[in-house]
């Protein structure tokens, strides 16, 4: 547990009791009180950034001491948004300038999990995370994270954590958790990796996320009982039911890949208690913010479900921060940190004004105070080191020098061309000159993942489902190792991308069968974009309709590649090692019989 540090806790006595003059009124608004349920015109007094009176009787009492008083015209005041769990990377934002796109939206709060750009640059890009987090007009906590890479041995990234980083890191100001344990399989197992780092978390006074994806019974129960308190990996019906009967936190995520909010809340609409509810929307992206919103859409979507307004803010506000521990945060009551936002209507959920330590900090949309430039040396270093490639390693050869004939695959294969989850289909595919001929079929395609550490690891294999490519896409964005990844048809095509993500410092590129389209530079450790939030979405948005023009039809299809590296989703996916057998934790051959 810890607690938003009070400054002079006198001042605050004397302003509660009205003896001196508080900073700050809003009158005329609707409160809701999330610890009673109850909702009522209030008039609420802040001083030094913490709210010391909530006046329900007498609303008028007062109001001629105070240094400000807000008239908020009937709208709703309500705690400041927090984001129980998300990554800045998957925003193509640096700290400073996701600040700058959410707060307006009413996010006043986010945990960050910066494991992106640990795995890509290791410590020192953490401490750059949460150094670019600070002093801004929103909180960025942040959680060390706990899988660099996400399960030893079967992938390699830049750097590699355990238990002695935790107790380094720990020591950062805004450090709050043990980030999402995504190796579940080695916490049920008691792996002594995962047992070092969980009791490291311990030992420093961190709570501990999790992340386990379709596991039940005594494996949900092993799970609880190594440590994790939370889950953001709730997808199917049941799925949150279970969860929640451990006592484990159920973070309903809506973010730009996976949208769980529905199929969440009809799993637990009928429990009489849903105090382990909270929101999340860990990987959103910024044209995404832009267009829907932050924290206020997944709010606003879980009332269009059918959720009561107090309930769904509650879930995003009070219970986010019991799950994390900081035990003055995430309502408006005495003592307090006074983070708010005046809302009228909960159909749009677009704040009126939104207030951070007491300070009005955005108003209808816009920032009203400004955010310091900074620069950073780290920035601006090329993390794309990619041993030189021809253009014969893109193409799949046949094993055993096999010139012509069939031979067998093992080919991952989408359920839906929106869904993250793979199976495995052994396909006999049609070998000509010592090559795997896809010609005849537009679902297949290649994958090449290219280790972009220094190292020579590479692995080329199949995928079924993954949606229309005609030409190639690559990406360093690549969960959770982030290495280079391209999906094509064409070898020419995917050695044009591999060569402008080289040559940019990473990001995505597209290429049709005859030149190359377009290339969303990414030069912040090959994941963020070094241009602010508007501009930024609109290259974003670009990339989307390039990608949609080669045959990616998808929801997303800027992201639709990062889920063919994510190593810790079921089932089977790609890492620079090889191709890996998710729920085995270990890796299987592309050629079944060679």
């Amino acid at each position: 547990m810890r607690k938003i540090p009070i400054p002079d806790r006198r001042s605050l006595l004397q302003a509660a009791l009205g003896e001196i003059e508080a900073d700050l009124a809003i009158k005329n608004t609707l409160y809701f009180n999330l610890f009673t349920g109850e909702e009522y015109p209030a008039t609420v007094f802040i001083h030094q950034g913490f709210v010391v009176h909530v006046e329900s009787e007498n609303l008028e009492e007062h109001l001629d001491h105070v240094k400000e008083v807000v008239d908020a015209e009937g709208a709703t005041i309500i705690p400041g948004l927090i984001d129980a769990h998300m990554h800045v990377e998957s925003t193509m934002l640096t700290p400073r300038n996701f600040a700058e796109a959410v707060i307006p939206h009413g996010t006043t709060t986010v945990v960050t999990d910066p494991h992106e750009v640990a795995n890509v640059a290791g410590e020192e890009a953490v401490k750059y995370m949460h150094d670019a987090g600070l002093d801004l007009p929103m909180r960025q906590y942040i959680n060390i994270p706990s899988c660099v890479p996400a399960v030893p041995g079967l992938e390699q990234s830049g750097a590699a954590f355990d238990y002695t980083v935790v107790d380094r890191l720990a020591k950062l100001e805004n450090v709050i958790g043990l980030a999402e344990v995504m190796d579940f399989k080695g916490v049920e197992n008691g792996a002594d990796r995962m047992m070092d780092m969980i009791e490291a978390a311990e030992r420093n006074n961190l709570y501990i996320q999790g992340h386990i994806v379709n596991e039940s019974g005594r494996q949900l129960s092993a799970y609880a009982v190594g440590g994790p308190t939370t889950d953001h990996e709730t997808r199917s019906p049941g799925e949150a039911i279970n969860k929640l009967r451990v006592g484990l936190y159920v973070d309903a995520r809506e973010s730009s890949m996976a949208h769980n909010i529905k199929t969440i809340y009809n799993d637990v609409k009928q429990l009489p208690w849903r105090s382990r509810l909270a929101l999340c929307t860990d990987d959103r992206e910024s044209a995404d913010i832009l267009e829907k919103g932050h924290m206020n859409d997944v709010v606003r979507l879980l009332i269009k479900e059918g959720m009561s307004p107090i309930e769904a803010v509650r879930a995003g506000t009070l219970h986010v921060a019991e799950e994390i521990g900081v035990t003055n945060l995430g309502a408006i009551a005495p003592g307090y940190v006074a983070d708010f936002l005046l809302v009228k209507d909960f159909s749009t959920f677009e704040p009126e004004k939104v207030f951070f330590d007491g300070k009005l900090v955005a108003e209808k949309g816009k920032m009203v105070v400004e955010i310091e430039k900074r620069s950073f040396e780290i920035e601006k270093i090329n993390t794309v080191n990619i041993l030189p490639k021809q253009l014969p390693d893109f193409i799949m050869r046949a094993p055993n020098n096999q010139q012509n004939g069939t031979v067998k695959v093992n080919v991952p294969t989408y359920y839906e061309l929106n869904a993250s989850i793979t199976n495995l289909q052994v396909e006999e595919l049609p070998v000509k000159n010592g090559v795997i001929d896809i010609s005849h079929d537009p679902d297949l395609a290649y994958v090449l993942t290219i280790n972009r550490y220094g190292k020579k690891n590479s692995t080329l294999g199949l995928v079924r489902n993954f949606g229309g490519v005609e030409g190639a896409i690559g990406s360093t964005v690549a969960h959770d190792h982030h290495n280079l990844m391209i999906v094509y048809r064409y070898p020419e095509a995917a050695y044009r991308v591999y060569q402008a993500l080289q040559a940019c410092g990473g990001g995505i590129s597209c290429s049709d069968e005859q030149e190359l389209l377009y290339t969303l530079e990414l030069p912040v450790f090959g994941l963020m974009s070094a241009v602010d939030c508007f501009e930024t979405a609109k290259r974003a948005t670009h990339m989307k309709n390039v990608l949609r023009g080669i045959g990616l039809d998808t929801l997303n299809p800027l992201l639709r590649i990062v889920t063919l590296g994510l190593t810790v989703i079921p089932e089977f996916k790609y890492s620079d090692l090889g191709l890996v057998d998710v729920m085995k934790t270990k890796l299987i051959p592309i050629f079944p019989e060679s």
